[in-house]
């Protein structure tokens, strides 16, 4: 169980005066007073608690107290003070609730006291003056009337009072707001006292309901007509001012109704009043009482705008009583008024939060219509009007279908509401009828299963109906929606709504099954409906696919039914399921089985407390088989399953210890990011399990002591606490061992992850805690040198995620066990972090910024640093004095960021003199990244040395300022990326101060405007002069020395980088400093530590950045810091600083909106940094504020945006590319949320209208605005189909949800239509008609769509089909797409015919073929929908192709050579071919369709295709119309084949698939292969090759005879074709194809006239493969054929034959050894490792040894090799051998289980004992042994194995280390160690020739002392100056060590042991 963080709680304490005090102590100095003693004890105690204890006990003394022995006078006194104690707390501090506690149990002859008592308090509280004092004063009105009776009492007698200081109160907070205008912080809090006012005056009113009501029928009095009309005015003033936020709007709207309410008191005449007040206040204002028409004049003198509307109707629907029915008609009229104005208003207000509120209002509507219809008096009409059926009820469902699916949660929870009240509704008025007989419900739920299941709103509307209908009603319906559904729930965004669904229809089919007749027997079918698919998909399925299933399906299915477990078991366990292993990407039944484990033990429905309990449920062997499963989640499911208990203090067995174990050696190198975080989230759990339990177990043995019971008897039972305890310490101290030594060197970063993770949780659960009596493991203890310099060595990984965990680590540690008491090696240290620092590496100043971090701990660094400031020359004093930690701290902190500072302004300096020089030798920005890595060590509001730290800022903020002004020219050039060019001619570079001069921007407004005038001749020649005496040189690469005098080449990539990164960093420290510097509290004030004109020139440097930088990368970062500078502005006291953002922002716009020629606003690039400076500023508004700034610039930006005339200057151009652009980034802000959504349909009309512009800047940031937007209206790409309906809207939701669309799409629409048909003939393209018809065709029809809106949609079809008419085929294509949404789903089978009756007849005179493509695309398109679709509601097939068909016959001809447009005929074979799909899926023997068939084979037959010596030109759809026949022609073999097995006789088989005779399918399909086309000839290789691809996977059981009968008549056919064919791919297909059959039927093969033997084929197979330059398939292909053939020559055990191509056999051995090489294509390793896997069983595990040794140990080592690939799937892939491995082989074995689907650290180690088991039974022991050795040493590694002693001369700037992250030489190495040392030892005479053990120990010797002196020669601590070269020496040193360990064994390497 994930333990949860305790919530700190403010208690407060209880303060009282002096006099309060002395009145108190008097009471206790003379009789016993128990209340006085306890009451002065509570208040002289300082501690809330404790007062908190006292106050309770206070309550049980006040509730003992009687009525005769009370001493009035003294009591009168405590209650008093008890009293003033209760008005002094806080409103919710748990000291009121005690207060009110004590009082409301006191006698009851005290109580009208202690009401006497609250009564004074309250007058004098009512009496405040000081403002800052109200909001306590409303918190305790409403504490009074909140769950304490006694102060309800009070507020009787003082109603009037408290609502004239509501009044006062109100009146002024309006006043106060007014003034509060861009003081967010301020007007926040005073939105919020308002909101306590407004329902502190409704709680009231609500309380003393019943005493006004009398006052007022007796003779109001004035002084109460003025509280209520005054407070009914300001809740109306309130209401219709935009200032304030809407939650307290909303509540005014309420209270304005309450308050009406409570004085008309007429249940009758109320509901006339609020329907004239809200829909006709301006023409019956007389109508209405005169207080009634003053209290509201603002609403009856004009008409109110729509969200005051809103509110008020909320306010009616929440205080209207509706159940009572005294209302009664007018209440009933008023209702439907209500719902009709909610529903205006939704199409109206387009704000986030307005829709949210009419939601929530629609959803009361519904609230309160259910209650009136539970009314004693509810009339006919209102329940007619509120049937199912109703126009109320309709659009109610209306709204609901376009809001199921809206981004809001809200507005989508709300619209789940309505749905369910509907329902309720419904049967309410049908006097609660079954909902089984009912055609409402039955239809809606037709209708429901019949939408697709991407629609979320389908799944909590089918949830509701299961509530009325049950789960047996719908499956009878469609007894497929369990697995529909389970289907779903592989895809996250709809998995939580899929479960939902499935909850309630498996515990409603439970109940159902258990309540029927036959309940004896329910589990059965029960568990078939709800468990047997789950397992099927469990066990079949990805298990990356089936995470959603088991988060949330699996728990609920098992606590419904706990029984489930026991068959899930059973059925994994069986026969058929448990010998399956799996396909090669699923889990198989062993990792099912796992799961369903894991999910039961976490939730508690078995436990392993006894020992026995593994072995009782499942054997151990399987779980240790799933641990080391092959794939990810099985292996993660079984950790799961011992790691995860529902009990977090259950005790380890011995089993869990012992399978924890047995995982970690084979799981620490996980290369998946989401196995590693799921390994240690695991092991987490099960660390905190053994500290919880080992508290447990030590408070049990502190028992058995106390009792004095010997445990003598005890000491053999496992299960004693101190027996478990001593396990518990041994396993934590192997875990802690095991996981420090894996952090060898080489160590990849998968394992150093884990391991340092592992290590940090350990450090973390096991760290001394109060309260933790008991510590299993203590990590000082365990940490050897060794192992710390592992972990320092972490510090200098490459990634910085290893950087911060080793230094998470190590800060924990103390200096002790760092060795950091060294004064030596932590001056080296030091010396090495600043020498990194400095750096070209920009991860070595990462590095330098840790190392910094962690010696700034530690107390010696001030003489260290000292030492290093001496030798640099800086003056600095000494300090000497021992200070606390936290001072030291700082201190030390302080003096490095001073040294740090004093560096880099010298250095800053040397830039300004050579920045080239500086970039090659000491770039700036790591100095600075160090700084702030110095800075967030320290908590910076808390320093003490404020003078100093105050001096150092400004140090800081000037250095900033100083090195940013070195580096940003090259940032703001307009070309930064290739200021100085890359060339190798060094002789040639130009002096770099010249280059500085000339890079001012050249895209600025001046340039970007003059950019797009014509020049005349004479211009350019002056430009052209100009341009040759300004421009850069082309060599502007820079040769000079380092410091160290070496020479070294300056790139523009090392300048580049220096300048940008050194921007990064100071917008990073910047930020930082803004972030958490505490900000001087005046002006004038001396505190703080960063003052108020430093914060602005912070913002102006911000705005110089963002505004005038080029490069991405340095204004992204500077946009990072000024939001950190905007969030702190936002949140200061400060008004000036407050108003900054707004101040910049109109700056900012009045810029942009200029579009002045001296501006330095970059006008490319997106516009540069300016979007991310405008969206930095309006994210700064707080989120509860009215968002003044975003709609201030999104009115701008609009208006901008929009052209205003087809004919625009350049001054009006640059400003709305700017526009355009800013609009893109603030649509795209996930920050601003739906906050933009309301100006979404005026961004689609700018990006429209935008693209029309002759500009072509305005038209490239129209599209990115169009794409921003496309994304924010449908959502991120959430599938491969470009055009998927999850990325798609219905036509209904998207126009409702943005109604001023629909006439302008229309109206663009109409008028890109109009120029599609042009009698002329002339070209015309209208630059809209993509953008238009890419938004129409990402709408998609529904069947919940009414007539209403279908009408809606109609207007836009013609135009959309005159588009289809368009020259470009790209447009017409959209346009077909487009036209389908439009259609309802019954028109659209009426509309692909009446289109295909519009096509021309072969004797018209006039022939668009564009207008037949279009045409015919849009019939496509519509036919596949239909068909498609699960909404037709025809449901026989037959008749919907009926019609169809004849109209096809009919235009036949544009299918043949009548037709001289190959593009439209290709078209028209579409059609076709829709239609014999469809009919082959009908099976149906009619004449018609005979007929069909009949012309279809015709049309074949007589094409150009079948028709020898017909040529084709190039000409436009040659391509597509030779795929589309082919592709017609296999469908027809396919349907032949496929029509073989059916129940049809033979003569109806004629009939339907030949129509002609000459229709042969082996003749045609020969005919297809031998083509000229080569389009048709891959096409078809392509489906043959499908469909034994499908063969194989068994996709297509039923025809795999037939197909399989189909291709032996073309194998001749084939082989020819295999041995002539001349295109690559065509060839590789056919090879494959060939790969794919067997092997021995391909012989004897005949080519020509001579016959091929096997020799010969693979002779020509391997010629073809080391053809160069060919392609990957081909390589595969090849690879893949020579290794069949290579084993069907070998297995044929042919000596003579084998003996002439024993170099084949060499060159295939080459062959597969070279497609491993790391260089290769992941394709080909692939193919490699499947050649090697099917070579295993009959070559390389055998009893017979078929190749010679060599060969065989170099296929051995390429498996090896495999096994250790970069590429996951690659080695998942070579673990397949183990399974191939025969079962005589006993090395695979371990504790006498098979392991066979394993995972490659297994898999390698199983491999080695493998291969070392068949040398002994080869007889090769001997030369294995010399081999084996040999892999170890790597002498081929050697010979690179030389480290210069200085960087090369051309480094490469980012060195990405080594290429493979994964594999790890010293595991290998190990794993060789091991394995070879025990063939060594099993063998007699493991190496004949000593000779050979001579030379590999003098090789060995020889490579050890090369390394011990490489080692040597080093710089101090060389892990950080050369890790590279250390690491690999260390790895070679652990290498020439294992060797030695081995040769000892004969007696020889004890030389090589020596030089180490």
């Amino acid at each position: 169980m994930v333990q949860k963080k305790k919530k700190d709680i403010h208690v407060g304490r209880i303060v009282l005066d002096e006099r309060e005090l002395a009145r108190l102590r008097c009471l206790t100095t003379g009789e016993e007073n128990g209340l006085a003693i306890l009451l002065l004890e509570c208040a002289e105690l300082t501690d809330g608690i404790q007062q908190l204890q006292l106050l309770k006990k206070i309550g049980v003394l006040l509730r003992k107290l009687g009525g005769d022995s009370v001493n009035n006078s003294q009591i009168d006194i405590c209650l008093e003070i008890l009293v003033r104690i209760y008005w002094d707390q806080e409103s919710r501090s748990p000291l009121k609730r005690a207060t009110v506690s004590a009082l409301s149990g006191i006698p009851e002859n005290l109580k009208e006291k202690v009401i006497s008592c609250l009564i004074n308090c309250l007058r004098e509280e009512l009496l405040t003056v000081d403002k800052s004092h109200v909001r306590k004063v409303i918190d305790s009105i409403a504490a009074c009337m909140e769950n304490f009776s006694l102060g309800e009492k009070c507020m009787q007698y003082v109603y009037l009072e408290v609502l004239q200081f509501l009044h006062t109160t109100l009146v002024d907070f309006k006043l106060q707001n007014k003034n509060l205008g861009g003081q967010h912080i301020l007007q926040n809090k005073l939105m919020h006292d308002s909101l306590v006012a407004l329902k502190a005056a409704m709680i009231l009113v609500q309380k003393v309901q019943e005493k006004i009501h009398d006052i007022f029928c007796k003779n109001a009095e004035t002084s109460l007509w003025e509280a209520m009309c005054g407070l009914l005015t300001c809740f109306i003033e309130i209401l219709l001012d935009g200032d304030f936020l809407q939650t307290v709007q909303s509540t005014a709207g309420m209270a304005a109704l309450l308050f009406i309410k409570t004085i008309v008191n007429c249940n009758e005449l109320l509901p006339k009043l609020v329907h004239d007040l809200l829909f006709n206040s301006t023409q019956r204002a007389h109508d209405a009482p005169g207080w009634l028409i003053t209290s509201c004049r603002q609403l009856y003198d004009a008409v109110p705008p729509d969200d005051a509307i809103l509110f008020l109707s909320q306010g009616t629907l929440a205080m209207l009583d509706w159940r009572s029915g005294g209302m009664r008609d007018s209440g009933e009229h008023l209702l439907f008024d209500i719902l009709t104005v909610l529903l205006s208003l939704n199409t109206r207000l387009k704000e986030s939060s307005m829709a949210m509120s009419v939601s929530r209002n629609l959803s009361l509507w519904t609230t309160s219509a259910l209650d009136a219809l539970h009314s004693d008096s509810c009339s006919q009409y209102l329940k007619n009007s509120l049937n199912g059926n109703s126009e109320a009820i309709q659009k109610l469902l209306e709204y609901i279908w376009t809001h199921w699916e809206h981004p809001l949660d809200g507005v989508r929870h709300q619209s789940k509401t309505i749905f369910k009240n509907i329902l309720k509704i419904h049967q309410k008025t049908n006097d609660g009828s079954c909902g089984m007989t009912d055609p409402f419900f039955l239809n809606m739920t037709h209708s429901f299963l019949s939408l697709e299941w991407h629609i979320k709103g389908k799944y909590t509307s089918l949830g509701c109906l299961v509530e009325y209908l049950g789960t047996e009603y719908i499956l009878t319906v469609d007894d497929t929606v369990p697995k529909q559904v389970l289907g779903i729930m592989l895809e996250q965004s709809l998995a939580t709504y899929a479960s939902d669904l499935l909850e309630k229809m498996f515990e409603s089919h439970k109940n159902e099954l258990m309540s029927s007749s036959q309940s004896s027997n329910w589990i059965k079918q029960w568990h078939k409906t709800w468990i047997s698919p789950f397992l099927t998909i469990l066990c079949e399925e990805k298990p990356s696919r089936t995470t959603y299933i088991i988060e949330y399906y699996l728990p609920k299915l098992l606590k419904c039914n706990p029984d489930s477990l026991t068959c899930m078991i059973k059925e994994l366990q069986s026969s058929d399921k448990a010998n399956n292993i799996g396909p090669f990407h699923s889990r198989g039944a062993l990792g099912a089985l796992m799961t369903c484990l894991r999910a039961a033990r976490a939730q508690g429905l078995w436990s392993t407390t006894e020992e026995s309990a593994w072995n009782q449920l499942i054997p151990i062997s399987l779980i240790k088989q799933a641990l080391v499963h092959k794939h990810e989640q099985v292996r993660l499911d079984a950790l799961g399953l011992v790691c995860e208990t529902h009990r977090s203090t259950e005790a380890l067995s011995q089993q869990e210890i012992a399978l924890t174990k047995f995982f970690l050696p084979y799981n620490l190198n996980s290369q998946t990011p989401a196995m590693r975080q799921q390994i240690v989230w695991l092991m987490r759990k099960l660390f905190t399990r053994l500290r919880d339990s080992s508290q447990v177990l030590y408070k049990q043995t502190q028992t058995v002591h106390r009792r004095k019971i010997t445990v003598h008897e005890e000491k053999t039972n496992s299960q004693h606490p101190e027996v478990k305890l001593q396990q518990y310490k041994d396993f934590m101290a192997w875990v802690c061992d095991r996981l420090l030594r894996d952090l060898f060197p080489g160590a990849s970063f998968p394992r150093k992850f884990i391991v340092l993770n592992l290590l940090g949780v350990i450090a973390e659960v096991f760290e001394n805690l109060e309260g933790q009596t008991y510590r299993v493991v203590q990590m000082t203890d365990i940490l050897q040198p060794a192992y710390v310099d592992a972990l320092l060595g972490c510090l200098n990984s490459t990634f910085e995620e290893l950087k911060l965990l080793a230094y998470d680590l190590l800060k924990k540690l103390p200096a002790p066990i760092l060795g950091l008491q060294d004064s030596e090696k932590l001056q080296t240290l030091l010396q090495t972090a600043l020498d990194l620092s400095t750096s070209t590496k920009p991860y070595d100043c990462i590095t330098a910024s840790y190392l910094l971090a962690l010696l700034v701990q530690q107390e010696g660094l001030l003489p260290a640093l000292h030492a290093l400031k001496q030798q640099a020359g800086y003056l600095s004093k000494v300090h000497e004095k021992e200070s606390a930690d936290k001072e030291m701290l700082e201190t030390n902190i302080l003096e490095v960021i001073k040294f740090l500072l004093n560096c880099l302004l010298d250095e800053i300096r040397q830039a300004e003199r050579s920045l080239v020089h500086m970039a090659a030798s000491n770039p700036l920005y790591g100095r600075v990244h160090c700084i702030i890595g110095a800075l967030q060590q320290l908590s910076l509001k808390s320093v003490s040395n404020i003078a100093e730290w105050k001096e150092t800022v400004a140090g800081l903020i000037l250095m900033a300022f100083h090195l940013s002004a070195v580096v940003s020219p090259i940032c703001q050039s307009s070309s930064p990326e290739g200021l100085i060019p890359m060339d190798t001619d060094l002789e040639t570079a130009e002096d770099l101060q010249k280059i500085l001069n000339e890079i001012r921007p050249r895209d600025t407004n001046d340039y970007f405007a003059q950019a797009k005038l014509l020049k005349t001749d004479k211009d350019r020649e002056f430009s052209k002069n100009t341009y040759e005496h300004c421009k850069p040189s082309e060599t502007l690469s820079v040769a000079m020395t380092d410091q160290t005098g070496q020479s070294c080449q300056v790139t523009a990539q090392m300048v580049l980088v220096c300048c940008w990164r050194s921007m990064k960093e100071i917008s990073l420290l910047l930020g930082l400093l803004c972030q958490n510097l505490p900000l001087q509290s005046t002006p004038d004030s001396k505190d703080g530590l960063l003052m108020f004109h430093q914060v602005r020139e912070i913002g102006e440097y911000f705005k110089c950045q963002l505004l005038q930088s080029r490069h991405r990368g340095a204004f992204e970062l500077a946009y990072v810091g000024f939001v950190k500078l905007t969030e702190m502005l936002t949140s200061c006291n400060n008004r000036d600083l407050q108003k900054l953002p707004q101040q910049w922002l109109e700056e900012v716009l009045l810029e942009v909106k200029s579009s002045s020629p001296v501006s330095k606003l970059c006008a490319t690039r997106r516009s540069a940094g300016i979007p991310f400076y405008i969206q930095a500023l309006v994210s700064s508004e707080p989120r509860g504020s009215n968002l003044g700034l975003l709609k201030l610039t999104m009115k701008e930006l609009i208006s901008l945006a929009l052209p205003l005339a087809m004919c625009q200057d350049e001054h009006a151009t640059i400003p709305q590319v700017h526009a355009l652009n800013i609009l893109r980034a603030l649509f795209r802000d996930t920050r601003l949320g739906e906050n933009v959504i309301p100006y979404v349909a005026d961004g689609i009309q700018a990006a429209i209208l935008g693209f029309t512009s002759p500009v072509w800047a305005v038209r490239n940031s129209s599209t990115l605005l169009f794409s921003a937007l496309i994304t924010r209206i449908f959502g991120v790409k959430r599938g491969k189909d470009e055009h998927s309906k999850k990325n798609r809207m219905t036509g209904r939701e998207f126009f409702t949800r943005f109604p001023t669309l629909y006439p302008f799409l229309l109206k663009q629409l109409e008028i890109v239509a109009t120029t599609m048909d042009s009698d002329s003939g002339v070209l015309k393209l209208h630059p809209s008609l993509f953008l238009l018809l890419l938004v129409l065709g990402r709408l998609y029809p529904s069947p919940l769509d009414g007539t209403c809106s279908a009408l809606r949609l109609a207007p836009f079809v013609p135009f959309i089909i005159r588009c289809a008419h368009s020259p470009v085929h790209r447009s017409r294509e959209m346009a077909a797409r487009a036209l389908v949404p439009f259609v309802a789903v019954d028109c659209i089978l009426p509309m692909a015919q009446s289109l295909l009756e519009t096509l021309p007849a072969p004797t018209d005179l006039c022939i668009r073929q564009n207008h037949i493509h279009g045409t015919l695309l849009q019939a496509v398109h519509l036919l596949r929908s239909h068909f498609d679709s699960k909404q037709r509601t025809n449901s026989s097939l037959h008749q919907e192709l009926h019609d169809i068909i004849g109209c096809t016959r009919a235009k036949i001809w544009l299918a043949t050579r009548q037709n001289p447009c190959l593009l439209t005929r290709a078209t028209f074979l579409d059609v076709i071919d829709i239609l014999c799909y469809y009919l082959n899926k009908s099976k149906t023997i009619a004449p018609e369709i005979q007929n069909f068939w009949e012309a279809t084979h015709h049309i074949i037959l007589e094409s150009e295709l079948y028709t020898d010596g017909q040529t084709f030109s190039p000409v436009p759809g040659l391509i597509q119309w030779q795929r589309t026949i082919t592709k017609l022609t296999l469908s027809l073999l396919v349907t032949s084949v496929s029509l073989q097995p059916m129940s049809l006789s033979p003569d109806a088989i004629h009939e339907l698939t030949s129509g002609t005779a000459e229709f042969q399918p082996s003749l045609i399909l020969s005919h297809l292969l031998c083509s000229k086309f080569l389009e048709v000839r891959f096409l078809t290789l392509e489906t043959v090759l499908l469909w034994l691809e499908e063969m194989d996977s068994n996709q297509v059981k039923e025809t795999n005879g037939n197909v399989l009968f189909l291709l032996s008549q073309v194998e001749d056919t084939l082989k020819k074709l295999a041995v002539q064919e001349k295109h690559p791919e065509c060839l590789a297909k056919v090879l494959k194809i060939l790969c794919h059959l067997k092997i021995e039927t391909l012989f004897p093969w005949i080519a020509s006239t001579s016959v091929m033997s096997e020799a010969k084929l693979l002779k020509w197979i391997l010629s073809i493969a080391e053809t160069r330059n060919i392609s990957l398939e081909m390589q595969s292909v090849t690879l893949t054929l020579a290794s069949k053939l290579v084993i069907h020559l070998m297995l044929k055990k042919q000596e003579k034959s084998l003996d002439s191509i024993t170099q084949d056999l060499r060159q295939w051995v080459h062959l597969v050894a070279q497609s491993c090489g790391v260089e290769q294509q992941t394709e080909i390793r692939l193919t490699a490792a499947k050649v090697l896997i099917d070579a295993v069983p009959s070559l390389l595990a055998n009893k017979q040894l078929y190749f010679d040794i060599l060969d065989t140990l170099t296929l051995w080592k390429c498996i090896f090799i495999l096994l250790q690939d970069e590429e996951q799937v690659v080695r998942d892939k070579a673990t397949d051998i183990i399974q191939m491995i025969p079962h005589f082989l006993k090395a695979c074995k371990k504790d006498d289980i098979l392991f066979v689907v394993v995972n490659p650290s297994l898999a390698m180690d199983l491999g080695l004992g493998v291969l070392c088991e068949l040398l002994q039974i080869w007889n090769q022991t001997s030369r294995g042994i010399v081999a084996l050795i040999e892999w170890m040493l790597g002498e081929e590694e050697m010979k690179e194995d030389t480290v210069n002693e200085n960087l090369g001369e051309y480094d490469i700037l980012f060195d990405k280390g080594e290429f493979n992250l994964w594999a790890e030489k010293i595991t290998f190495a190990n794993l060789l160690r091991k394995h070879v040392s025990t063939l060594i030892s099993q063998s007699p005479a493991p190496v004949d020739d000593e000779s050979e053990l001579c030379r590999l120990t003098t090789m060995a010797a020889n490579q050890a002392q090369h390394v011990a002196w490489l080692l040597k020669g080093l710089p101090p601590a060389p892990e950080f100056s050369r890790t590279a070269d250390h690491t690999r020496l260390s790895i070679q040193k652990v290498r020439l060590l294992n060797v030695a360990q081995l040769l000892r064994l004969f007696g020889l390497g004890a030389v090589i042991a020596g030089y180490f």
